[in-house]
C-alpha cells in the first residue's frame, strides 16, 4: 500500500493507494471508518473521497495532527471504547467482508458467537496456514482446540458489540487537545473482549486505559483465559503474513488454551 499526503484545495489530506484489484480493501476501510464515526464514541479520520484509475484505487481521508497518547488520553480512550462496545448488532459478524492487515477477513453474519469464532476466525487462519505449509503439530492441536472451543463459553454469553477489530497501539493516537483517535479498523460485531485482548498483545496501552474501561463496563470472569483465544487469531494472521517466526508463539498459545479447557 502506498501512503502519502497532498492538499485538497488548501486542506492537507491523507491518501492510501492500492492496485485496482485490491480496491475492496479500501472500500472496506472506508466502511469501517464510517461505522465507527457514526457512533460518536471515538474520534476517527473522516473519509473525504474515493476513486480509481485503470490501474489503481485510492482512499482520501482527513489529515489529523496526531501525537503519542498520554495518560489522560489513555483514560479517555478506555471509557470511549466501552461506549463503542455498547453499540450492538443483531448478530456476530458484518454485512460485508473486510481485511485484517493484508488478509481477507470473512464476516458472514451468524447468531452463535462460538461458531463465528471457530469458522470465520480460527479455522480460516488455520486453513490458510496449512496452505502456506504450516502443518503437523500446529494443525493437529489447532483442530483439537476448535473441537473444545465451547468449553470457554459455558458460563459466558457475549453480545455482538461493534469492534474496531485491529486495536493495537499503532492504530491509535491522540489530538493536541488530548482527544483519543483510532484508525485502520477491521470492523465487525463480536465479543468486546476481542478488542481488549489485542490491546495487550503488543502492549502500548497504559493502566489508566484498562481502569477506565473497567470502571465503565467491567469484564466478565474468565476474560484472562479468553485473551489467548482471541489473540491467537492475530498471531496466526502474523504467521500467515510474515512467516515462521510466529509459529512457536501460536503453538504455545494453543497449548495454554488446551490445558485450560
Amino acid at each position: 500500500m502506498n501512503l502519502n499526503w497532498r492538499k485538497k484545495g488548501t486542506v492537507p489530506i491523507f491518501v492510501k493507494r492500492l492496485p485496482l484489484a485490491e480496491r475492496w480493501r479500501l472500500d472496506a476501510e472506508a466502511d469501517g471508518l464510517a461505522r465507527l464515526g457514526q457512533t460518536g464514541a471515538l474520534r476517527v479520520p473522516q473519509v473525504l473521497g474515493q476513486g480509481a484509475s485503470d490501474t489503481e484505487a485510492w482512499l482520501e481521508i482527513e489529515w489529523l495532527d496526531l501525537h503519542p497518547p498520554d495518560d489522560a488520553a489513555d483514560q479517555r480512550m478506555g471509557a470511549a471504547l466501552a461506549r463503542l462496545h455498547a453499540v450492538t448488532g443483531p448478530a456476530f459478524g458484518l454485512e460485508r467482508d473486510n481485511a485484517i492487515g493484508a488478509t481477507p477477513q470473512p464476516n458472514t453474519l451468524v447468531a452463535d458467537w462460538t461458531l463465528f469464532w471457530r469458522q470465520r476466525r480460527l479455522d480460516f487462519q488455520l486453513e490458510l496456514a496449512a496452505r502456506n505449509g504450516y502443518c503437523g503439530r500446529l494443525q493437529d492441536r489447532g483442530q483439537r482446540l476448535l473441537e473444545v472451543l465451547p468449553v470457554f463459553f459455558t458460563d459466558y454469553r457475549p453480545q455482538p458489540s461493534l469492534l474496531h477489530g485491529d486495536l493495537w497501539a499503532g492504530n491509535r493516537a491522540m489530538l493536541a487537545d488530548g482527544t483519543p483517535v483510532v484508525f485502520d479498523p477491521a470492523v465487525y460485531y463480536g465479543d468486546r473482549e476481542a478488542d481488549l485482548a489485542m490491546t495487550r498483545l503488543f502492549g502500548g496501552f497504559g493502566p489508566r486505559f484498562y481502569a477506565s474501561y473497567e470502571a465503565t463496563w467491567p469484564l466478565a470472569a474468565g476474560a484472562d483465559v479468553r485473551r489467548d483465544l482471541y489473540n491467537l487469531y492475530h498471531v496466526l494472521n502474523h504467521l500467515n503474513l510474515f512467516g515462521g517466526a510466529w509459529r512457536a508463539q501460536a503453538e504455545a498459545m494453543i497449548g495454554r488454551l488446551l490445558a485450560a479447557s
